[in-house]
């Protein structure tokens, strides 16, 4: 098992109230495997994908990946550890507009030992997975909003990371512009064995993923297969 989460609890604390985000939770995700998060607003989808990747921290349970437990490091420890192991996909994007699709992909290497040449070709690599070789030089905004998530997606995998999580990847995205962010996705599962947990509210997005995941009040309501 790559991911195994066990009773995960998470309280935010808001005017004086503890409001309960997650509460026991189970969870685990197979190498390889695209589990796909679905529930209402509130119900603590990101706040899960949060806690997995590292980002914020439970206040009960375990979170181990690959075997290792990630609960009770500390945040240097932490950023060490996301960046070798967890490839972030967010719905808006986040590159740098000043920077162009090349220097926005090498931003996660420029922490690492490799050499300027080595990042060059991780950098190259990267692109040509998500077919953006030939726009490596345009900045976001020379950049059509599926290009866009293409680059934030090879910024994701350029450290070849243990597994991906993306929050509302498509949400931002025109259909079509959406379906070849999802294919892309499914790419990335089954051609390079990249885990993916996704929180979706969109019900083709979910569709394409091996296992569905429906939270309520902080817990799991229903967990089935999408596909065999």
């Amino acid at each position: 098992m790559l991911i195994t989460a066990r009773g995960v609890g998470k309280s935010y604390f808001r005017g004086g109230q503890e409001l309960r985000v997650l509460d026991d939770l189970d969870l685990d995700v197979e190498a390889g495997e695209w589990v796909a998060l679905m529930g209402p607003s509130g119900s603590g989808k990101t706040t899960l994908l949060n806690l997995i990747g590292g980002i914020d921290v439970p206040d009960a349970g375990t979170i181990q990946v690959a075997g290792d437990e990630i609960v009770g490091r500390s945040p240097a420890e932490l950023a060490a550890w996301r960046s070798r192991h967890v490839g972030f996909i967010f719905q808006l994007y986040n590159l740098l507009s000043v920077l162009t699709a090349e220097q926005n992909v090498e931003l996660p290497l420029l922490l690492t030992p490799l050499s300027r040449r080595q990042r060059r070709e991780h950098v190259q690599t990267a692109l040509e997975v998500v077919g953006l070789a030939d726009r490596s030089d345009h900045r976001p905004s020379q950049l059509s909003g599926g290009q866009q998530q293409r680059v934030a997606i090879a910024r994701a995998i350029v450290t070849d990371p243990s597994f991906l999580l993306a929050d509302e990847p498509t949400g931002d995205l025109d259909a079509k512009s959406a379906e070849e962010i999802l294919h892309l996705m499914d790419r990335l599962r089954a051609d390079f064995g990249k885990a993916i947990v996704m929180v979706t509210h969109d019900p083709n997005a979910a569709a394409r993923a091996d296992r569905l995941v429906h939270l309520e009040k902080g817990a799991i309501a229903t967990s089935e297969a999408v596909r065999e």
